[in-house]
């Protein structure tokens, strides 16, 4: 069994319940695991490795609950810059249909390294096209070669723009080859052990480019998976104005309606959820996405983050596309989440945040990461078992959680350091379960896992509304998440 010791910190920050702050303090992890956090003295004085964290501070990793990787290597577009959303993507689609799987690893690889940089040691990539032959298997390859725990969002878009979407038809995929696909990356990439460094979520883009079969099918795949779900919602007054118009009803209804909603569930934007999503939300325990900067960039608005917080929402930061908020820096994530709830609803709005962004990635501070139960309570909303969902050992430093820490440099924080100072330390990197720097292969094991799964086909049913309105644009809207 390896040991990790990190000692003489100037500061351990361990967001635990009492929110010590340990001067001198350190930790000592066994096997990814820490077994013991406090002042150095209070220690084991030797270990495998020993870290002289002097001048340092210590804190838990920081988590991305929702990025678009690939959209690292297309930032500052001039015609993009003062678009909002669905001009800004309409800009960027003929760039990204030119992507191919070299472009796809290269830039999970950057991106993440950048998110490093920041003090991210835990991340989630929705990656929606898959251009030029580019696979989601190319972005585990870079994160794997860069070794941060890493959540393979598994995205799609269906509807092109002949059938009413917004993509040009050349990004938009068939569905059943989606499934299919959703299925292998599950079977061959997506690992539920404690501490695991790869995981697959199923995620197709938008309610304005994917179909409401191709959503509900999801979510039934997702159950039968044992993995989560993530798509936008409401991201900005355009997108709940579509939904409004294509569905008959409000982005938060046409969710619930097809299954989207629940523990393994969690949106990102909500830009424009009004209080009746938000309580919607809060009753079956969906956790939503906050990416402040790529929202205020596109001037799609600022989320009511203080109201979620107050039903009990699990609001966790995400970076989003590094094309959208023009940086891979969790860190200034929060502090542009803090100063935006605070101008919106005060000086109050954010209190002593605790972080939340375990929680969408099924590893909640202490406990294990999600299972799912297949017998038990029915639910009838969902037709099935409930099911419960436990998560992982991450979000602080304390015995039994999984170690993720960061460190920086105590000396250029003075006396306006933190969220709400204008300096920050400069960050000398993370420790990536439990190594000092990233190691190559460290996805390997979970590559290796591929396994044999049943020869049966996907059966689809095809919507007589979808019918109708790739036949016609004037076709009247279904009625909200038709069955």
């Amino acid at each position: 069994m390896s040991t990790l010791l990190v000692r003489n910190a100037d500061v351990l920050v361990t967001m635990d319940g009492a929110r010590r702050e340990i001067a001198g303090g350190g930790l000592f992890a066994r096997d990814g695991v820490i077994e013991a956090v406090g002042p150095t003295e209070t220690l084991p004085r030797t270990a495998d490795e020993v870290i002289d964290a002097s001048g340092c501070v210590v804190a838990p990793g920081l988590v991305n609950t929702h990025h678009h990787l690939f959209q690292t290597l297309t930032r500052a577009v001039p015609a993009a810059q003062d678009a909002p959303l669905f001009g800004w993507l309409k800009t960027l689609y003929p760039i990204w249909a030119r992507l191919g799987p070299e472009e796809i690893r290269v830039s999970t690889f950057v991106g993440l390294a950048e998110l490093a940089l920041s003090g991210c040691t835990t991340a989630s990539d929705h990656l929606y096209l898959f251009p030029n032959g580019a696979r989601l298997d190319d972005g585990l390859e870079g994160a794997a070669e860069l070794g941060l725990r890493f959540h393979a969002a598994r995205g799609a878009m269906s509807v092109g723009e002949s059938a009413g979407g917004l993509p040009p038809d050349a990004l938009v995929e068939d569905e059943t080859a989606i499934l299919r696909d959703c299925e292998r990356v599950a079977a061959a990439f997506h690992d539920p052990a404690p501490g695991a460094m790869t995981r697959v979520a199923f995620a197709p883009c938008s309610p304005f480019s994917v179909s409401r079969e191709l959503m509900r099918d999801a979510a039934v795949l997702a159950r039968e998976s044992g993995v989560g779900l993530h798509t936008h919602l409401a991201e900005n007054a355009e997108d709940v104005a579509y939904s409004l118009e294509t569905f008959g009803c409000r982005p938060g209804a046409y969710a619930e309606a097809l299954g989207w909603t629940g523990p393994d569930v969690w949106h990102a934007h909500c830009v424009k959820l009004d209080a009746d999503e938000i309580d919607l939300f809060a009753r079956s325990g969906t956790a939503v996405a906050h990416c402040p900067c790529a929202n205020a960039r596109l001037g799609s608005g600022i989320a009511p983050v203080r109201a979620m917080r107050d039903a009990g929402v699990t609001a966790g930061l995400g970076v989003d596309g590094s094309a959208s908020s023009d940086a891979g820096d969790l860190m200034a994530e929060a502090r542009h989440a803090l100063l935006l709830q605070r101008a919106a609803f005060g000086a109050e709005a954010m209190g002593r945040a605790r972080g939340a962004g375990d929680r969408h990635l099924g590893r909640r501070a202490g406990s294990e990461p999600r299972r799912y139960r297949r017998s038990g309570p029915w639910d009838a909303r969902r037709r099935g078992p409930v099911r419960r969902r436990r998560s992982g050992p991450f979000g602080r430093l304390g015995p039994g959680r999984g170690p993720g820490p960061v460190r920086a440099d105590a000396g250029a924080r003075g006396d306006r350091g933190g969220l709400r100072g204008g300096a920050r330390g400069a960050h000398r990197g993370p420790w990536l379960s439990g190594r000092v720097a990233p190691s190559r292969g460290a996805g390997a094991a979970a590559r290796r896992r591929v396994r044999r799964r049943r020869g049966r086909g996907i059966r689809r049913r095809r919507d007589p509304w979808d019918r109708a309105r790739a036949a016609s644009p004037d076709a009247p809207p279904a009625p909200c998440g038709r069955r």
